[in-house]
């Protein structure tokens, strides 16, 4: 056990059938404690049997968030955010709603928005994680399945009156990228061209043309900084850019740019196959979602989709196996806990219907199922500055078991589209 992740003792790979065998054989293993055969039991159950227990205890964590982040609040808002306000809470409800189809999760869901949106009036930020954005966005999807169109227009209109300033960063969380990944939900689920190709297009070109600037001096075709940093990963930099430039139609040049830009990284990390956090490079320690190989292992599976290229295909891999190595992370959440590391194999599963990666989601997720309450509780697993938050707390965790009931349509929340 490491100052960062628990020891990850678990097999990479059990036929289902084989499993109970493999059970029984590592109970008799020397050092083996009850609570690691507890976890195993779980990894032994049928995946229509553990699904339904991670479904069950969804639901369960479901009720604790609304009561902290809404009801115990007086349904106050200090934080609207997806990220660790209670747009997230929002988000979660409507993921309920899509897994169980209860139409109260919609409705209360409709019920936190519109406070969010009054909440969220003359917030600087553009992202849908952190900015007004996410709160139109989801607003008018949230809208269109209940079938009310006036209120899917009055969000829409909400959405286009949101202006872009020069003095916006370009990156994922609170800039230009996490502004057009919300375009790209609206298209997903209201309808292509809902907000239209020439709208998104200007902003495609806004953060090209300053990658190209700050990547002149470098050997990287297109290069951000946020904060003084030139970062790397999914949250901040080259990692979270990329991603979304590749779901939009790019020129050849444009697209030859995004390719070797992720070339460049692919050549340049660490010989563990993790990512550095920034262009100094200095430390192999990060294995998150915002920072490191987490991140970067999903832009990469995008990536091979996208230019068919094996050598992004056998990175993403790399990748997968340190987050498998060092990924049972002490810390809870989607953005840099063990909730967000899951996705890294539910997103390659997707991708290439290795059911080895199926197994370890799911290892991932019985490893919180069984332990994250008391580790949270004994105080050896951070719980997030914001505890019931979807980025940071058990919101992650309860979006990841909602998830696990159908993986084959598991999606990074508010990441991959």
């Amino acid at each position: 056990m490491t100052d960062r992740y628990f020891d990850n003792f678990m097999l990479d790979y059990v036929h289902e059938e084989a499993a109970v065998h493999a059970k029984g054989a590592e109970e008799g293993e020397e050092g083996k404690t009850d609570g690691d055969n507890s976890l195993l039991n779980l990894l032994s159950l049928p995946y229509v049997t553990l699904s339904e227990k991670l479904k069950t205890r969804a639901l369960d964590l479901k009720q604790t968030i609304v009561a902290e982040t809404w009801e115990s609040t007086g349904k106050n808002i200090e934080d609207f955010s997806l990220y660790t306000g209670t747009l997230g809470t929002a988000f979660l409800l409507f993921k309920s709603y899509q897994v169980t189809n209860n139409k109260s999760d919609l409705d209360l869901c409709s019920e936190i928005i519109k406070a969010c949106d009054s909440a969220s009036l003359g917030s600087r930020d553009v992202s849908f994680l952190l900015g007004r954005v996410g709160v139109c966005a989801l607003g008018a999807v949230v809208a269109k399945h209940r079938n009310n169109v006036q209120m899917v227009d009055y969000y829409l209109t909400q959405f286009r009156e949101i202006k872009i300033n020069e003095d916006v960063p370009d990156e994922f969380l609170r800039g230009r990228a996490g502004y057009l990944w919300a375009c790209l939900f609206l298209n997903k689920n209201l309808g292509d061209q809902t907000i239209p190709s020439t709208q998104t297009n200007a902003v495609v070109d806004k953060i090209v043309k300053h990658g190209r600037k700050l990547g002149a001096n470098t050997n990287c075709p297109l290069m951000f900084e946020y904060a003084g940093e030139r970062y790397w990963g999914a949250a901040h930099g080259l990692a979270g850019v990329m991603y979304v430039l590749m779901h939009f139609e790019l020129s050849p040049d444009v697209l030859m740019d995004v390719k070797n830009t992720l070339k460049y990284m692919v050549n340049n990390r660490f010989p563990s196959g993790n990512y550095p956090r920034d262009e100094e490079k200095k430390t192999d320690e990060l294995v998150y979602w915002c920072h490191g190989a987490s991140g970067v292992c999903l832009t990469l599976v995008k990536a091979a989709q996208v230019y068919e290229d094996k050598e992004f295909l056998e990175a993403a891999l790399d990748a997968a196996n340190v987050v498998w190595t060092r990924g049972l992370l002490k810390k809870v959440g989607i953005c840099h806990g063990i909730s967000g590391n899951a996705y890294v194999f539910l997103s390659l599963y997707r991708m290439t219907g290795d059911v080895e990666f199926l197994h370890k989601a799911k290892a991932f997720a019985c490893f919180l199922l069984d332990r994250a309450h008391k580790l949270i509780s004994d105080g050896q697993m951070h719980g997030g500055d914001t505890p019931y938050s979807l980025f940071e707390g058990i919101g992650g965790m309860c979006y990841l078991f909602f998830d696990m009931a159908d993986p084959t349509n598991a999606r990074f929340p508010a990441y991959e589209i």
